[in-house]
């Protein structure tokens, strides 16, 4: 955990204190809602469907125990008694007051936590890999290069009003748990030749109206230039992104319009007169930042606890453990995924009871610690493998052991039209009904590891062009119409999905999808062949074809 200081708190506080004032002015009407629009989108405070939607950042996806139960205040006392977890490793609130934000953003602050560059033209919440820090095999602590990004990009003066919104994932594995492919900046941490850390530098992916997966501009950058290298990126973007056009402002386009080599030389450009000032890190700085953050105290376990051993014999155990439970880089210990898809459910829920009961399993099995994921799920990185048995209990209880994870009903999905004003059709009733659908955890299990992301609108904020399965609501002629492609992913191997056809009714999407699934139980060569590989091997042919034979 990243322990905030003086100055961090001081930053927040008087983050509260200045958007208490604009509120105020807001509500006495010296302020129109124009004027008010860019002050309340640098606090995370949108104008949606119903009221006023308020975004919450988790850097990097980490919370301590007492910021889940703050977050589990404020759910009960200024909204309607939930959150709403998203894909980048934020939590939403979509009911409350506009007279009622100060008080909310001020109880945050208590716990250092804010909503600062949530929304509006600026670096948003920088997100990283849920499993940071404890995931075997990976380069170092990714969490500790995001912070440095953290600090550097917050109310930045020349990177607070750009072009358009921008995006930076940080990995340190092999497999790529936090999609930095689809992101404007891609950072994967590496060595060189000389075991000295540093990044592959990705830049322009992205989804929405105009997709594309990120490009390397620089295969190596050394750690001690990636403040620089990233703002010379800035730097160009600032300078040469579309200003004119919304759909053409993003970085992607930019990346797109020039080619990779020639942004590529933009950039070497920029870096070239500010590489070597005081942007470059010193041991010490990199090393300072490393202090702040805590790690627990681990114990010298055994592989194999006896009590681990006795649950074995409980089916229902066996089957959460296997789908939930994960390799751990400490002997002894797991990293515990809990689903927040539970049959019916919207994805990326959780209730102000749950967030609290959350925060108390975090103190008593993973030393405070809970993990957002940007799949809308939590974890728990610290669980000793004999605690898993009575953690996996307390979770049924709660309506969280669902193992579904990284199954056909574990659904990435916007709020949609259910909420949101950008939106053309609904993704919740889709997603619960595909849940009902595919809630046989038998089948599931056949199935194997598919993932279904949707989205309301073009904007793609449930990654539907990334999903194995897509869905992307859209609106024709005043009905809701669901376009389906297949075969995205968002991993290492990050690639868009292929549109299987026309657009479908609400009605029908359940039916097509089921359809899909049959296809691929019927053409998978072995049933380790999982959906993603048998849709590359064979296109999408033979899965149009059964889905419109009858349509």
């Amino acid at each position: 955990m990243y322990a905030y200081d003086e100055i961090d708190r001081t930053l927040v506080n008087e983050r509260v204190s200045e958007f208490r004032d604009q509120v105020k002015r807001r509500l006495s009407g010296e302020l129109t809602e124009d004027e008010f629009k860019l002050l309340r989108l640098q606090n995370g405070v949108y104008l949606q469907l119903h009221a006023y939607m308020f975004r919450v950042a988790i850097p990097y996806g980490t919370l301590a125990s007492n910021q889940l139960r703050r977050l589990a205040h404020v759910a009960r006392t200024y909204d309607r008694g939930y959150g709403h977890f998203t894909t980048r490793q934020n939590i939403q609130f979509n009911w409350i007051k506009l007279a009622q934000l100060p008080d909310a953003l001020a109880d945050l602050a208590e716990v250092g936590i804010h909503a600062m560059q949530t929304s509006g033209n600026n670096m948003r919440n920088v997100t990283s890999d849920q499993w940071a820090g404890v995931a075997p095999g990976e380069i170092e602590d990714p969490r500790i290069w995001s912070e440095l990004l953290r600090q550097h990009t917050t109310l930045h003066p020349e990177f607070s009003f750009l072009p358009r919104k921008f995006k930076i994932a940080i990995t340190a594995s092999d497999h790529d748990r936090a999609a930095i492919k689809i992101h404007d900046i891609g950072l994967r941490l590496t060595r060189n030749e000389k075991s000295e850390t540093g990044f592959e530098v990705l830049v322009g992916g992205g989804l929405g109206r105009t997709p594309f997966i990120a490009k390397t501009v620089k295969h190596f950058v050394h750690g001690r230039d990636i403040l620089s290298y990233v703002e010379a990126i800035l730097r160009v973007y600032n300078q040469y992104g579309r200003r004119d056009n919304i759909y053409k402002a993003r970085i992607k386009i930019l990346v797109h319009e020039l080619g990779i080599e020639k942004f590529a030389q933009e950039v070497e450009e920029e870096w070239r007169h500010i590489r070597n000032g005081s942007l470059q890190l010193d041991d010490g700085v990199i090393e300072d930042i490393r202090a702040h953050f805590t790690y627990p105290a681990y114990e010298k376990l055994p592989h194999m606890p006896d009590e681990l051993r006795a649950a074995a014999h409980d089916p229902a155990f066996e089957a959460w453990r296997k789908n939930s439970v994960f390799a751990h880089k400490v002997q002894g210990y797991s990293i515990v995924t809990i689903s927040l898809k539970p049959v019916g459910s919207p994805p990326g829920d959780a209730t102000a009871e749950q967030m609290d009961a959350l925060a108390d399993l975090a103190d008593k099995y993973s030393f405070g610690e809970i993990r957002v994921g940007h799949e809308q799920n939590l974890a728990l990185p610290h669980v000793t493998k004999r605690d898993l048995p009575a953690l996996w209990k307390a979770l049924d209880r709660l309506g969280l052991a669902t193992p579904n994870v990284g199954l056909i009903s574990d659904i990435i999905a916007c709020p949609g039209l259910d909420y949101c004003s950008l939106a053309n059709a609904r993704s919740i009733p889709v997603a619960q009904e595909l849940t009902r659908r595919f809630a046989n955890h038998e089948l599931a299990n056949l199935i194997g590891r598919l993932h279904i992301n949707i989205s309301g609108c073009i904007n793609a904020c449930g990654h539907h062009h990334v999903g194995h399965i897509g869905i992307l609501g859209v609106e024709k002629n005043g009905e809701e119409v669901y376009q389906i492609t297949i075969g995205g992913r968002a991993d290492e191997n990050a690639a868009l999905g292929n549109l299987i056809g026309p657009g479908v009714k609400f009605d029908e999407v359940a039916d097509v999808i089921e359809d899909i699934v049959e296809a691929y139980l019927a053409l998978r060569e072995r049933p380790e062949e999982l959906f993603i590989d048998t849709v590359k091997r064979l296109g999408v042919e033979p899965f149009k074809e059964r889905v419109y034979a009858t349509r």
